[in-house]
C-alpha cells in the first residue's frame, strides 16, 4: 500500500497510522503521559521510593504505563522505563540526584574507560520486560502498545559525561578528538539496544521509538556520523528480525537535517519537536511518511483558546498526511490534567 493513500478508521488507529494508512481522527498518545503530573503516579511513586526503584518492580511499572490509559483514553500505551538503562546494563552505575536528574559511573572520558566497559548484562534489562508482558496483558485492544530506547549518540553523551548536560561538550569535544573511541562506544550502544528492543518486541510491544534527545547539538557532518549512520544500523537490523515493527526516529533539535534523517534512516515514522513549523514539515519531508507532533508542552499548560489554536494549527498541518498527535516532548509535571482532557476532546471532536 502506498504510504498515506486511504483514509480509514481501524481498531488500532495509531499502529495503522505508523503503517501509513491516514485516520479519519488523528491518534493520540503523548511523551511522558506516564508520570508526575499524574496524582495517581505520585501516589504510586511515594509508596516505591526512588525511580529506579520504580522502573525495576515490573507489576509497578506496568500499573505506571496503563494509568493514563484508564484516565484518558489515549491510542498509545509507551512503556515506563528510562533511556539510561541501556549504560547501567554495559556496567556503568546508574543512579538519580534529586532534583538533578541522572548519574552514571565511571564518566567514559576515554578510549581507556570505553574499552574497560563490561559485556552487556541481559538479566539487568529483565525486570523492563517483564513489565511489556504485564502490561500486554491488560492493555484494551484497540491501544498500540510503544516500546522504546534512546538513540546511540543521546545515551553516549551521558556515558561519557556522567550527566546530562545542555551543550553535550564533552561528548562532542570526544567525538572531534578520538573519533574511533566513540565509534566503539556507539557500536556497544548499538548492539545492546537492536538486542533490547528486539525483547520487547517479542514481548509484547507492537512498534518502538528511538529517543534521540540531544541530536540538535551536533553540526550537519556530525548529526550525519553519530545520528543518521547509527539509526540507520539499528532499523536496518530490527527490520531483519521484526518486519512488521514500526519504528519511530524522534531526533529533537534537528531542524533543517530532518528531512536527511527521514530519507537516509528507513525509519517508518518521525517525530517533531515543538521547534520544527508543521507546515515546513509537511513540504519538506518524503510524501506520505507518517510524522508524529508537535504541540509545545507549555502550550498545553496554558490552555484555554491559545491552546485551541496550536491545536488546530498542528491538525491543519498534516490534514493530508498520516499523522500522531503528540507534543513536541514531554509533558510537563505542571501540566493541569483539565487541559489534557481539552487537547483530546478537541482533537476528537468532542468540543469547539
Amino acid at each position: 500500500m502506498e504510504r498515506g493513500s486511504t483514509l480509514t478508521e481501524t481498531p488500532k488507529s495509531l499502529l495503522a497510522t505508523l503503517r501509513g494508512e491516514k485516520q479519519a481522527v488523528p491518534p493520540i498518545w503523548l511523551m511522558r503521559q506516564a508520570g508526575r503530573y499524574l496524582p495517581e503516579y505520585r501516589a504510586l511513586r511515594a509508596e516505591k521510593g526512588g525511580f529506579l526503584d520504580l522502573v525495576n518492580d515490573s507489576a509497578a511499572a506496568a500499573e505506571v504505563t496503563l494509568q493514563p490509559i484508564r484516565r484518558f483514553g489515549f491510542d498509545g500505551a509507551i512503556l515506563f522505563s528510562d533511556i539510561l538503562v541501556i549504560p547501567q546494563a554495559l556496567g556503568q552505575t546508574l543512579w538519580f540526584e534529586a532534583g538533578e536528574g541522572p548519574r552514571l559511573a565511571p564518566p567514559l572520558d576515554g578510549a581507556a574507560a570505553i574499552t574497560a566497559l563490561g559485556d552487556d548484562d541481559p538479566d539487568m534489562l529483565s525486570p523492563i520486560i517483564e513489565t511489556v508482558r504485564l502490561v500486554k496483558q491488560d492493555l484494551p485492544d484497540a491501544v498500540t502498545f510503544l516500546g522504546f530506547a534512546g538513540s546511540p549518540w543521546t545515551v553516549a553523551t551521558y556515558m561519557i559525561a556522567g550527566q546530562g548536560s545542555r551543550e553535550q561538550a564533552e561528548a562532542r569535544r570526544l567525538a572531534y578528538a578520538d573519533p574511533q573511541a566513540v565509534v566503539m562506544l556507539i557500536e556497544r550502544i548499538e548492539a545492546a539496544t537492536i538486542a533490547y528492543l528486539s525483547r520487547q518486541v517479542d514481548a509484547g510491544v507492537e512498534a518502538v521509538q528511538l529517543f534521540d534527545s540531544w541530536s540538535g547539538s551536533l553540526s550537519p557532518s556530525e548529526f550525519e556520523r553519530w545520528v543518521v549512520a547509527p539509526t540507520a544500523r539499528i532499523v536496518a537490523a530490527l527490520k531483519q528480525r521484526h518486519p512488521d515493527t514500526p519504528v519511530i526516529g524522534f531526533p529533537k533539535g534537528a531542524g533543517g537535517k530532518l528531512a536527511a534523517y527521514a530519507r537516509e534512516t528507513g525509519v517508518d515514522a518521525i517525530g517533531l519537536d515543538e521547534t520544527v513549523d508543521p507546515r515546513w514539515a509537511h513540504r519538506e519531508l518524503p510524501a506520505g511518511l507518517p510524522v508524529q507532533g508537535n504541540l509545545d508542552p507549555l502550550a498545553l499548560i496554558a490552555g484555554g483558546a491559545r491552546l485551541d489554536e496550536e491545536i488546530d494549527a498542528v491538525l491543519d498541518a498534516f490534514a493530508d498526511r498520516p499523522h500522531i498527535f503528540n507534543l513536541g516532548h514531554g509533558i510537563q509535571k505542571d501540566t493541569p490534567i483539565a487541559h489534557v482532557e481539552r487537547l483530546i476532546a478537541r482533537i476528537r471532536g468532542e468540543n469547539s
